[in-house]
């Protein structure tokens, strides 16, 4: 394997890095509060980067939410994405590609997904009715990606919704919970395709959270290389270079397990092992790097306006999203057990036909739930 990006993704990650510089400064963010900020939503559809994901892939893709992890940039960029432009452009008929994909490149579509959402949502010949507690973005989503209990997938309008209530998680992710009575819905892809949209789902936001343990991380080096303590900077201390070093152990781990589930899923290989493994890594090992971060910054850390707080609520708000550790561990146990698929492959780099590259057995902790729905709502950090 090669993670090696290629010209097109390394341009779209350069693009998108001086467009989120640019317009995602703590200044803008706080003025934000706990909204979406409509002109970087502008901005990053005008330079057609949501639209490259289709040729970019889902390792493209990963690669444009790192940038956005690293500024907590409040766009629904991960959810429209992964939901909405390579669900349909991977699931849907020529008719729904030809009727969807427009809108959702150029942002006026915005499509979230209210995962998980199997044994919550009943289908009834097109009428699907039932309610996710919070769903990530909502507010701003024209539909959502609704899986019922059977697992088949169900495009839903958000105006076709009996009732969307904001609800305010631990980050600024515009969510709302999600009532249905009886909403029409047009139904996406067959078999397969909640797998592997739950699959590039869990990848989307390991990405996401390795841009914010990277942002995190950085700033925790800047703030310990000039904050000084007993005459030199606090970077010279044993303590304080050995937890950095710890962070940035953690964050390249998300990073890499983020790129091989990537990688998989758009050689259309089984992704199902590597994406719980990287959701594994983004959970548990995520929270320690935003942690360290705000540890680092002293008592500058227990500022709620300084800028590192901020990439302490992504990191816990995305560590619930992706799983309770222990349960993810448990489903890809689960997914062990079921055995290797026809192409012989262990689906998640466990066990292959060759060894893993750099002979590291990438995925050797972790697994992963579906995208619960008990996750961390109303700031509670417990």
């Amino acid at each position: 394997m090669d993670f090696t990006p290629t010209e097109e993704q390394a341009a779209a990650r350069e693009l998108a890095a001086r467009i989120f510089a640019d317009l995602s400064t703590h200044e803008r963010l706080r003025a934000a509060g706990t909204g979406s900020d409509a002109e970087l939503w502008k901005a990053l559809c005008g330079a057609g980067l949501p639209g490259s994901v289709e040729e970019t892939g889902l390792l493209g893709l990963v690669l444009l939410l790192e940038e956005q992890g690293r500024v907590t940039a409040q766009v629904p960029l991960a959810a429209t994405c992964v939901y909405g432009i390579l669900a349909v452009a991977r699931h849907g008929t020529d008719e729904q590609r030809a009727r969807l994909l427009p809108g959702l490149r150029d942002g006026t579509t915005v499509v979230t997904g209210a995962f998980p959402a199997s044994g919550t949502i009943a289908s009834r010949e097109g009428r699907l009715s039932g309610a996710v507690d919070w769903v990530p973005w909502l507010r701003d989503a024209t539909h959502v990606l609704v899986p019922d209990e059977d697992r088949a997938l169900w495009l839903v309008r958000t105006e076709d919704a009996a009732r969307v209530d904001p609800v305010e998680l631990t980050a600024p992710w515009s969510a709302a919970r999600l009532v249905l009575d009886g909403a029409p819905g047009e139904r996406l892809g067959e078999g397969a395709a909640h797998a592997d949209v739950l699959a590039a789902a869990r990848v989307a936001f390991a990405g996401l959270q390795a841009g914010v343990c990277a942002g995190s991380l950085a700033r925790a080096v800047e703030y310990t290389s000039v904050r000084e303590q007993f005459g030199r900077p606090l970077s010279t201390h044993q303590a304080v270079q050995l937890r950095a070093a710890d962070a940035h152990m953690d964050t390249e781990t998300i990073r890499v397990t983020a790129y091989e589930a990537a990688w998989r899923h758009d050689e259309d290989l089984d992704a199902r092992g590597a994406a719980l493994t990287a959701a594994w890594w983004a959970s548990e090992a995520g929270k320690r790097v935003v942690h360290a971060g705000q540890h680092l910054h002293g008592g500058m850390g227990a500022d709620l306006d300084h800028p590192v707080h901020r990439h302490f609520l992504w990191g816990r708000q995305l560590d619930a999203h992706l799983g309770c550790g222990t349960e993810l561990l448990a489903e890809l146990g689960d997914l062990l057990a079921d055995g290797p698929p026809a192409d012989g492959l262990l689906t998640d780099g466990l066990l292959t036909d060759d060894p893993p590259a750099d002979g590291l057995l990438t995925d050797g902790l972790l697994g992963d739930r579906p995208l619960a729905d008990d996750l961390l709502a109303e700031g509670d950090l417990s």
